[in-house]
This record gives structure tokens, sequence and C-alpha cells, in this order.
């Protein structure tokens, strides 16, 4: 008898008790790669890495840390197989299939990694799409659970785009009853139906087009990218639109106690200043290194 695979589309895939868990684990494997430990759990297991987007962090820490549990990646650019020859993603899908033990898929539109998904006899994990990036809010779980003992009583600001990665936040702040403000310029908020998905899991995000009152005795203040991949041609428009809402020791001065967060990579002198980025409140780099441990630990609980 065949079990249908758990797939990883968007953070509240997982329920607040596996979300938890898989954070349980990522620390886990975080201590165990820093004394040295052994981890191989998923000794000769094989995850696809399907890429329509280029990437850095997803792409190195998806293969380090297949590696580093003791299996193996293989990286599948669309022009390196029959995707960039216009085979349907649903033939692709069910060939990885009979291949890998699981597949990562980097795309632009989100109803292609749905269709992955759809056909798969294995797992499909989101490792970003136009609408989600919930690789992404695993990490930021597990920074924000670090360095601030938990997500009791936390207060955190999304400030700029309401993007991919925004919405996973959102809905991963609900889901852990993190206090989420949401600071957008009229005209690029989050989705409607995404802060009804996030109120639906528990959570009240609020929605203010205020930087300083949205950042305000913040706990952690988080923003990313104005101009994505794909926008290079309203980055006039955006750049005027955005005014007002860098991450500067202007706004910070509302937060003196606030953490910085950005998932990389950073349009420096844009969204954010280099003194911050730079400065003793970011903790950027520990966000991107969680990237590999909380992967890691999303593989493990999903193939185990």
């Amino acid at each position: 008898m065949t079990t249908e695979p758990t797939h990883f589309l968007d953070i509240d895939d997982v329920s607040r008790d596996e979300l938890l868990t898989i954070l349980e684990r990522a620390e886990a494997y975080k201590r165990a790669q820093r004394t040295g430990a052994d981890h191989a759990d998923l000794d000769g297991q094989t995850l696809g890495m399907i890429f329509q987007k280029p990437s850095t962090r997803t792409r190195v820490s998806f293969e380090t840390g297949m590696t580093q549990l003791g299996g193996h990646a293989v990286f599948l650019g669309e022009d390196d197989i029959q995707l960039g020859r216009g085979e349907p993603l649903k033939d692709t899908s069910r060939t990885l299939s009979r291949y890998v033990d699981a597949v990562m898929a980097r795309v632009f539109k989100h109803e292609n990694i749905e269709v992955l998904a759809e056909y798969s006899s294995v797992p499909i994990v989101n490792g970003l799409t136009d609408d989600a990036h919930p690789c992404q809010t695993l990490a930021d779980l597990l920074t924000i659970r670090e360095h601030e003992g938990g997500f009791e009583d936390v207060s955190a600001v999304w400030i700029g785009d309401g993007n991919n990665v925004a919405q996973s936040f959102a809905l991963g702040a609900a889901l852990t009853d993190i206090d989420l403000t949401v600071a957008t310029p009229a005209g690029y908020e989050i989705d409607d139906d995404v802060l009804d998905r996030a109120r639906e899991l528990g959570g009240d995000p609020t929605v203010t087009t205020d930087p300083v009152e949205a950042v305000t005795d913040a706990d952690v203040i988080y923003t990313d990218v104005w101009i994505s991949m794909g926008q290079e041609d309203e980055r006039d428009v955006r750049m005027n639109d955005f005014e007002g809402f860098q991450v500067g020791s202007d706004l910070l001065e509302h937060a003196p106690e606030a953490s910085v967060m950005h998932c990389l990579p950073a349009h420096r002198g844009e969204e954010i200043t280099d003194e911050i980025i730079e400065s003793d409140r970011s903790i950027v780099f520990d966000q991107a290194e969680n990237r590999l441990h909380a992967q890691k630990a999303l593989l493990s609980w999903l193939l185990e």
C-alpha cells in the first residue's frame, strides 16, 4: 500500500506542532554540526533540485544539507533538463519521482509548484515561487527563536514590499503567535487571501502604511528588496513609492532594542543601509546560516 507524500508548498502546509518539531530538529542539527556529531539521517537518499530562478542561499544550503545528512543532491537547471525544451511539468514530475526521494523546486509561478506536487509520488519542497518562500520562513523563525528565547511576546515588523517572503512570514508569524505588523506603501500590500489565512491560523496582523508607527518599540524588524527579479523595469516607480521605508538609523531610532533581519541578497543603500546591515543589531547572517539547518530538519522530517 502506497501513501501520499507530504509536500511543503507554503509554511501553513504544516501545523503549529509540526512546525515546532521541525524547528527543534533544526536546533539539534545545528548543535550536531558544531560539535561534529554524526547526523547522516538521509544516508543514500537523493534530492532533485529544479531551478528556474538563480540562487545562492537556496542552492548551497540544500546541496550542502543533503551532503551533511549523508545523501546526495542533483542540480537541475531548466536548460539542463527537458523543461527547457517544452516538456510538461507533470511529465518531469512523474519521471523525477521514479529517480529521487524528494524534489526541491525554485520556480516563477506558484501554480507550477502545485503541478509538480499534484503529479509527484515523492515530497515536493517549494524553494521559492512568486507567491511564497516557506523555506526562508523556517530560517526566519529559527533565528527569532534563538535571539528572542522563543516566540512569546515577540513583536515583529515587516517593512517594505508585501512580496513572497512577506507573505510566508505572515503565515509563519501566525503559526507561532508572533505579534506582526506589516508596513507597506499603498498598492504593495500582502494579498488579502494571505491575511485571511493568517487570521484563520489565529494571527491578527496589523496593516499600515506608516513605517514609523509600525516599528516603534518592535523587537524584530524585517525587510527585503524593493525590486525583485523580473521587476527591473519598475525600478524608478518603486524607488519613488518606497521613499521613507528604508531601514536605516533614522527609522531605527523608534525601535532602539530591535534586531534587524533581511533574507538577502540586499540592495544596500535602498531598502536597508550598509551601516545597519553591518551593525551589532543585524542578525542577517544568522538567518542565512539557518537556511541550512532548517532545511536539513525539513528534509529529514519529510523523508523519515
